[in-house]
C-alpha cells in the first residue's frame, strides 16, 4: 500500500471508531443526536487524526488548535472524537448525559476537556472564532481555529455578519467546517430557509470555498490539506454534504433523524452492522 492509501486506511478505522463510540453513548440514555454523529464522523476523524496540532494530555496547551463546536447538540459526536484522541479515557463513554458527568449532552466548555466554547444557541460560534482568530494572530500564533458548525446555523444573521468580519480581517488562520445534512429540528433545512447556490454566498463574502462529499475520506483529507496550506491572506470554509446516520442504513433511510430514539435492541443491531462493515473493508 502507498503511504497515502495508509492514512485513508487508518482514518476510516478512526472514523468507524468515533461512530462506534457514539452508539455506545446513546445507547447509555437510549435517544440522542446519532444521525449527526454518524454522518460527520469522517470529518472529525480527519480533523483529530490528521489535521488539528493539540496535545492529548494538555488540551489547553496555548500553542493547540482551537476546535469550536458550535453546534452543541453534536457534544456526543465530537466526544466520540476526543475519547479517539485520547482527551477523554473512553470509559467515561458510560457517564453520557448523567448527573455530574464530563459529558453533558450538549456541550459545555466548563465540563470537558478539549471542549473550546458551550455551543447549542446556533450562531454562535463563528463569531467567537472570529474573535478567537484575531487574537491568536495578535499574539503572533501559528495555530489554527476551526468552527464546525451545521447548515440550520446559515439561518442565522450573526453567521453572516462574522463570515463578513473574518474576510475583512483577511483571517487566514481561520476555517469553517459546515455539515450540509439537509436537516434541522422543524424539518428539511433547505425547505425551512433555502440557502443555495451556498458556495457563490460564501465567494461573495470573500472566502475561499471548497464543496466535498463529507463521507469520502479522500475528499474530506485533501479539503482539510487545501484549506490548512492556502497561501491566500483568507478565511476558509468547506462546506461538506454528508448523510444523517451514515454507515447504519435503518438509521440512514428515516425520514426524521434530527433527534432520534432507538428501540433497545437496535442499539446492539447498528454497532453490529458496523462492526461488520469494518471486518468486511479489513478482508478486502
Amino acid at each position: 500500500m502507498t503511504d497515502q492509501q495508509n492514512k485513508l486506511s487508518a482514518l476510516a478505522q478512526c472514523a468507524y471508531r468515533v461512530r462506534r463510540f457514539a452508539l455506545r453513548m446513546g445507547e447509555v440514555q437510549g435517544q440522542g443526536y446519532i444521525g449527526q454523529a454518524l454522518g460527520w464522523a469522517d470529518v472529525l476523524a480527519v480533523a483529530y487524526g490528521h489535521a488539528l496540532n493539540y496535545r492529548a494530555n494538555d488540551p489547553t496547551w496555548e500553542d493547540r488548535d482551537r476546535f469550536l463546536l458550535s453546534h452543541g447538540h453534536y457534544a456526543i459526536a465530537f466526544y466520540a472524537a476526543l475519547i479517539e484522541a485520547k482527551i477523554i479515557p473512553e470509559d467515561e463513554l458510560e457517564t453520557y448525559g448523567s448527573d455530574d458527568s464530563r459529558l453533558p449532552m450538549s456541550g459545555m466548555a466548563t465540563y470537558t476537556p478539549g471542549m473550546e466554547i458551550s455551543g447549542g444557541s446556533l450562531g454562535q460560534g463563528l463569531p467567537i472564532g472570529v474573535g478567537m482568530a484575531l487574537a491568536l494572530r495578535h499574539k503572533q500564533s501559528k495555530a489554527f481555529v476551526y468552527n464546525s458548525m451545521s447548515d440550520g446555523e446559515l439561518d442565522e444573521g450573526s453567521t453572516w455578519e462574522a463570515a463578513m468580519s473574518a474576510a475583512h480581517h483577511g483571517l487566514g488562520n481561520l476555517i469553517c467546517l459546515v455539515d450540509i445534512n439537509n436537516q434541522q429540528a422543524d424539518g428539511p433545512s433547505t425547505k425551512i430557509l433555502g440557502f443555495e447556490p451556498l458556495a457563490d454566498k460564501w465567494l461573495a463574502f470573500g472566502w475561499h470555498v471548497q464543496r466535498v462529499d463529507g463521507n469520502d475520506m479522500a475528499a474530506v483529507l485533501q479539503a482539510f490539506d487545501t484549506a490548512r496550506n492556502l497561501a491566500e491572506p483568507k478565511p476558509r470554509v468547506i462546506l461538506f454534504n454528508t448523510l444523517m446516520g451514515k454507515g447504519v442504513p435503518f438509521l440512514e433511510t428515516r425520514d426524521k433523524n434530527h433527534f432520534i430514539r432507538v428501540d433497545p435492541p437496535e442499539w446492539q443491531k447498528a454497532i453490529q452492522i458496523l462492526d461488520d462493515a469494518q471486518a468486511e473493508g479489513a478482508q478486502a
